[in-house]
C-alpha cells in the first residue's frame, strides 16, 4: 500500500505539473508560503519517516525496561540503519506480491535477513534486485527530478522538501542498500573485479543450457518465464501498467515544445 500511494502521488503529480493544470491552479490560489499548509506537512512529515510507526515498539520497549532504554534501542536501531534495511525488503515484498497477483506462481523469495559475512559480486546484486528495486527506484528518482524541476507548487519552501524527504529516502534506499550492505562494496580491488566479471556476464551469449549466472542473455529470459504462464487477465493488466511510460514521452514532449507544433503524434 506504502509503494502504491507513492506511485499514485507521483504520477498524479507528473500529470498536473506536464499538463499545466498545476500552474493554473498555482496562479489562481496562494499557496506559496502557505504557513498552515507547512504546519500540517510538518506533522505527516513524521508519518513518512516511520517514527509514528515506531511508537508502539517504543511503548512496549518502555514498560518493559524504561523509556530511556527503549529511546537508546531506538537510536541504535537507526545507527545499525535498521529503517534502510525495512525500507529495501519493503521493495522485495511489494515487487514479489504484485507479480504474483498478476501472473500467479508463488514461491519463496529471501529477503536477506541473513548475517552476511562475503563480499556479493555486482552481477549477483544486479540479478536479485534490477527489476525488483534499481528499475523502480530509477523511475522514481526521474518522477521526482521532473516534479521538482517543473513543479510550481511548493516551490522554494519547507513543504517540497516535507513531501518528498520520504519519497527521497525510498529512493536512496533501493539504489544503494545493496553495496552498503556488502562487505568490502566500496574496496578498489573488489570494484575491479566487480566490474571484470559484469563485462563478461553482460556479453556472453545465451541458449540452450547456459545458466542465468553465465550469460545476461539467459537471465532475462528467465525474468520472462512469468509472463509465458500468465493468462489473458495478467498479460492485459501488465500492457496497462507498462503504458505509464507513454505519460513521461508525451507530456515532455508536450511541456518542452519540442516538436513545435501541436500534434500529438
Amino acid at each position: 500500500i506504502t509503494v502504491l500511494t507513492v506511485y499514485i502521488f507521483l504520477y498524479g503529480r507528473l500529470y498536473l505539473v506536464l499538463s499545466g493544470v498545476e500552474r493554473e491552479l498555482y496562479k489562481a490560489a496562494a499557496v506559496q508560503n502557505n504557513k498552515p499548509l507547512q504546519v500540517a506537512l510538518a506533522s505527516q512529515s513524521f508519518v513518512q519517516l516511520g517514527i509514528l510507526m515506531s511508537l508502539p515498539m517504543m511503548m512496549e520497549i518502555g514498560l518493559e525496561k524504561g523509556f530511556r532504554t527503549a529511546l537508546s534501542e531506538f537510536v541504535l536501531m537507526q545507527l545499525q540503519l535498521a529503517s534502510v534495511f525495512f525500507t529495501f525488503s519493503l521493495g522485495t515484498k511489494t515487487h514479489y506480491y504484485g507479480r504474483t497477483l498478476l501472473h500467479g506462481g508463488a514461491k519463496y523469495r529471501g529477503t536477506g535477513r541473513g548475517f552476511v559475512v562475503f563480499h556479493a559480486k555486482f552481477a549477483d546484486n544486479y540479478r536479485l534486485y534490477s527489476r525488483s528495486h534499481f528499475v523502480k527506484g530509477i523511475e522514481l528518482m526521474i518522477l521526482l527530478i521532473v516534479y521538482s524541476i517543473f513543479g510550481n507548487s511548493y516551490r522554494n519552501s519547507v513543504a517540497y522538501i516535507l513531501i518528498t524527504v520520504s519519497m527521497w529516502f525510498m529512493v536512496g534506499t533501493w539504489l544503494f542498500a545493496p553495496f552498503l550492505f556488502n562487505p568490502s562494496g566500496f574496496e578498489w580491488q573488489k570494484i575491479v573485479d566487480d566490474w571484470t566479471d559484469w563485462n563478461k556476464w553482460i556479453n556472453n551469449r545465451g541458449g540452450i543450457g547456459v545458466p542465468p549466472e553465465k550469460s545476461w542473455e539467459s537471465w532475462w529470459e528467465d525474468e520472462q518465464t512469468h509472463l509465458r504462464s500468465s493468462g489473458i487477465r495478467g498479460t492485459v493488466l501488465e500492457v496497462v501498467l507498462a503504458l505509464r511510460f507513454f505519460l513521461y514521452q508525451y507530456g515532455l514532449v508536450y511541456h518542452l515544445n519540442i516538436t513545435h507544433t501541436k500534434n500529438v503524434l
